[in-house]
């Protein structure tokens, strides 16, 4: 009877483990409710590495997520909509970019706040953006500009 006891108390640790762990990944991931937040649009040339989920970031702390991407047929665009926590005010002035983790870290997008004494309000579109750019065509012009380098006459 007493090994019953002991087994049923570990069970029981096991699952309360695995229930912290289940909510932190939770809080991490963005999945609670634990705070309100407020829409912002953008509109970006390329998108890519980025989607519906992925994080907002200022400052490198998460602030948001993207929670919609859709190509808008008028200025082939592609029109994204954040949910920014509502403790976060941006200025009017404020940019937003996708950012790279490095060569191989995924994507993200990055806010930097302008100097503006207006905020954003719900709804309203950050104008100044930047699309991701392509690994790829980076390492082409730098390529490229080696070889112009290179052919360049001596003076």
């Amino acid at each position: 009877m007493a090994g019953t006891r002991a087994e049923i108390a570990a069970g029981a640790a096991v699952l309360a483990v695995a229930a912290a762990f289940a909510v932190y990944a939770a809080k991490g991931a963005g999945l609670t409710g634990g705070g309100d937040s407020y829409p912002l649009t953008a509109s970006f040339r390329a998108v890519d590495g980025i989607s519906a989920g992925s994080d907002v970031r200022l400052a490198g702390l998460k602030v948001g997520t993207i929670s919609s991407l859709k190509l808008n047929p008028e200025t082939f665009m592609a029109d994204a909509v954040i949910d920014l926590r509502a403790d976060i005010r941006l200025p009017t002035d404020s940019a937003i970019l996708i950012s790279s983790e490095g060569l191989l870290g995924g994507n993200f997008v990055e806010i930097v706040p302008g100097g503006a004494l207006e905020n954003l309000e719900p709804g309203q579109e950050i104008e100044d953006t930047q699309g991701s750019v392509s690994l790829v065509s980076l390492l082409m012009k730098f390529v490229g500009g080696k070889a112009d380098e290179d052919e360049a006459p001596a003076p």
